[in-house]
């Protein structure tokens, strides 16, 4: 039988693994397995040649019951309300995990922005919060950017959404650009919050980062940074992929020189430097390298492959991208797969940053947003470090995904309990 890739399917089965574990209320199970609201939306475009083009968008918010939901937007040509139903479920936990006052949504829309022009990226952007502004807001759901959306698409929004009410409201949206109430250190938030797991992780398996060889699945921009903030640290990466294939090298790759042959060919398989050989994004997961990084989509780690996981750590920059079979898998190989919304929680945390400068009016240097961020990012790691023992010392063994969950629902679900919710 082949492994469920539904990815919605995926988050309640890691919801009722954890769930049983901790010997969750039966009626917060039910409530926390599916999301509060789930909206399909039609949105008219108009096109270069004059047509206008009818587009499918979501918006799902999971649950609000620690705060406004939050959680980014996604363009995609594959999108789909499952997709965007787990994401906003994994959002919940995301936040519920680094202990910031929020629930979990998520939005996407059905387009390739690769053939668009930008000025239907901005009509599609402008027309998709018409359809959904009601809903939206600083205190009830406050989107962000996500895969294939940028900071000047979320201006436009931010922008749209204010004609609406009559009056600026820069904390609609976070991931703006700084002139419009964006945040420091934003655009590199997310992998800059991995590196801190990154080096959290390395002390606790007494590994030095220095030695560490990286191969990392993905080089959009979590990727691009991951890599920059891994050689920074001293890391050698030797191995980076894109959706047309990777290059590997045992000597080491170059993050300008890669930059630069990806706007050169389209590719990082443009790049030549040292040596390097092409590979497939396939190979690239199973080579033997200390750290595996997969900041690509979801479901690239399956049964399939897990066995063939040489990594000692796993590092889910990625949403999703280790499926439950795979983390039994893992977890039974001794392999450390550090979950995605431990890892990947820097770019939420940031956005919250950027919300309450915009409630407050007063803005923070990049040195005081990744001060802060290195100490919530610290703070989860060690929380599901702590969970992990305490759950050992009662003779059960846990993954770090069902130490991060237990901490991440408990919280919800007491939120849910002491609102009377159940």
């Amino acid at each position: 039988m082949s492994e469920e890739l539904n990815p919605f399917k995926i988050s309640q089965a890691q919801l009722d693994a954890a769930a049983e574990i901790m010997d969750l209320d039966k009626d917060a199970h039910a409530m926390l397995r599916e999301p509060m609201r789930s909206l399909t939306v039609n949105i008219p475009a108009k096109m270069r040649d004059g047509s206008t083009k009818l587009f499918t968008g979501f918006r799902v918010q999971y649950n609000d019951a620690r705060g406004p939901c939050k959680g980014g937007i996604r363009y995609h040509p594959e999108e789909s309300i499952d997709t965007v139903k787990a994401l906003a479920a994994w959002m919940t936990w995301k936040t519920s995990l680094a202990g910031i006052p929020y629930g979990g949504a998520k939005g996407g829309i059905i387009c390739d922005p690769k053939s668009m022009n930008e000025a239907e990226i901005e009509s599609v952007s402008r027309g998709y919060i018409r359809s959904i502004g009601r809903y939206l807001g600083p205190d009830r759901d406050i989107p962000a950017p996500d895969v294939y959306t940028t900071p000047q698409i979320m201006a436009w929004m931010m922008d749209e959404y204010s004609k609406m009410v009559g009056h600026n409201e820069f904390g609609l949206i976070t991931g703006k650009p700084l002139e419009v109430g964006g945040s420091e250190g934003r655009g590199d938030a997310t992998a800059k919050g991995g590196t801190f797991i990154l080096r959290e992780a390395a002390r606790a398996m007494k590994m030095d980062i220095k030695q560490m060889k990286i191969a990392i699945q993905g080089f959009g921009n979590a990727g691009m940074f991951a890599l920059q903030l891994s050689q920074e640290l001293g890391a050698k990466v030797v191995a980076v992929s894109d959706s047309k294939g990777g290059v590997y090298s045992e000597s080491g790759l170059d993050a300008v020189g890669l930059s630069d042959a990806k706007i050169k060919t389209g590719s990082v398989q443009g790049y030549s430097q040292g040596g390097a050989e092409q590979i497939t994004n396939e190979k690239l997961l199973e080579l033997n390298v200390d750290v595996l990084i997969p900041a690509a989509l979801e479901n690239q780690i399956t049964h399939a492959n897990a066995d063939s996981i040489k990594a000692k750590l796993v590092l889910e920059l990625a949403n999703g991208p280790v499926t439950p079979e795979a983390d039994a898998i893992l977890f039974e190989k001794g392999v450390v797969d550090l979950p995605d919304f431990l890892v990947n929680s820097g770019g939420v945390i940031v956005s919250y940053f950027e919300w309450v400068q915009n409630i407050g009016g007063y803005y923070w240097d990049r040195d005081d947003v990744y001060a802060k961020l290195d100490r919530i990012m610290t703070r989860s790691f060690k929380s599901v470090a702590d969970t992990q023992a305490e759950y050992a010392a009662k003779g059960k063994k846990i993954s770090p995904r069902m130490a991060a969950y237990i901490v991440a629902v408990s919280r919800v679900a007491a939120a849910m309990k002491v609102r009377g919710w159940y």
